[in-house]
């Protein structure tokens, strides 16, 4: 594939997004570099962190090897304060052929903005919004809905309606507010993507939390990304058929556990 061809392919996979009615919705593989101090890291419930390689390696390698899209997330920018890598994002964005999602240290249009220019092609929220809400209509206005998804961090907590409660600041702060009934206020917005990770199953490898999933399919028009604790092939089915049609996945794709292929082969009934 030639770079002309390539770039046509992805701006398709990016103007998809931007569908309001989707008699069908293509199952999409995620591989996601977390990034800290400019290296790709994995940890386990959020801490624990190795480290995973050099992320412009990691990203040409996911493209060549057939991901669907990539997401590169500067999991300490929102805790310490700053803006998100650029020059990280400019690297990897330049070896990369996918719809590239960059979140972490995205606090308002401006810095979502810097990002795009850097060569992302979609920008993902979390702590910044939950804070804000009015940040969500803000990005909307400067980038476009189709650009935009608002990942939420979650943990089961009996007490809340739905079972699951919103985390902040990278999985450390508890907020004491429903998980279900957040996704569903910024679905309310328009963003078309919720991307919810489990605490619990971040790293673990003992598959995807189907519940959250399920509840947040059964609440909310956007799709969903499943995301944390991908540990075998059947996780992964297991997500498409609670009602997620983006498959992120980190340690088993970084560490050579599971490739895409075996995944796309895998689910081939199902796409």
């Amino acid at each position: 594939m030639n770079v002309f061809t390539a770039e046509v392919a992805k701006m398709n996979l990016i103007q998809y997004y931007g569908r309001k009615i989707r008699m069908t919705q293509k199952i999409r593989i995620m591989p996601c570099l977390d990034m800290q101090n400019g290296r790709v890291v994995k940890g386990v419930h959020f801490v624990d962190i190795k480290d995973a390689g050099d992320p412009v390696a990691c990203a040409r390698a996911y493209c060549e090897n057939g991901a669907d899209e990539l997401a590169l997330l500067d999991i300490t920018a929102t805790v310490e304060g700053r803006e998100t890598m650029l020059d990280v994002v400019s690297r990897v964005a330049a070896v990369t052929t996918v719809p590239f999602t960059v979140g972490g240290g995205i606090t308002d249009a401006a810095s979502a903005e810097a990002v795009m220019k850097a060569g992302a092609d979609r920008i993902s929220v979390s702590s910044a919004a939950f804070k804000n809400p009015d940040l969500i209509p803000d990005l909307i206005r400067a980038i476009g809905a189709q650009r935009l998804t608002v990942a939420i961090d979650v943990d089961k907590n009996p007490s809340m309606p739905s079972g699951y409660e919103v985390y902040i600041n990278g999985g450390r702060t508890a907020t004491g507010t429903d998980a279900v009934e957040w996704a569903k206020r910024v679905d309310a917005y328009g963003v078309p993507v919720i991307l919810p990770t489990s605490k619990a199953g971040d790293g673990a490898k003992t598959g995807y939390d189907l519940p959250v999933i399920r509840a947040m399919k059964g609440a909310v028009s956007a799709e969903i990304v499943a995301s944390g604790g991908a540990g075998k092939l059947e996780h992964f089915r297991e997500a498409v058929e609670a009602g997620a049609t983006i498959l992120l996945a980190a340690s088993v794709f970084h560490f050579g556990e599971i490739q895409i292929a075996d995944v796309k082969n895998y689910l081939k009934d199902l796409v």
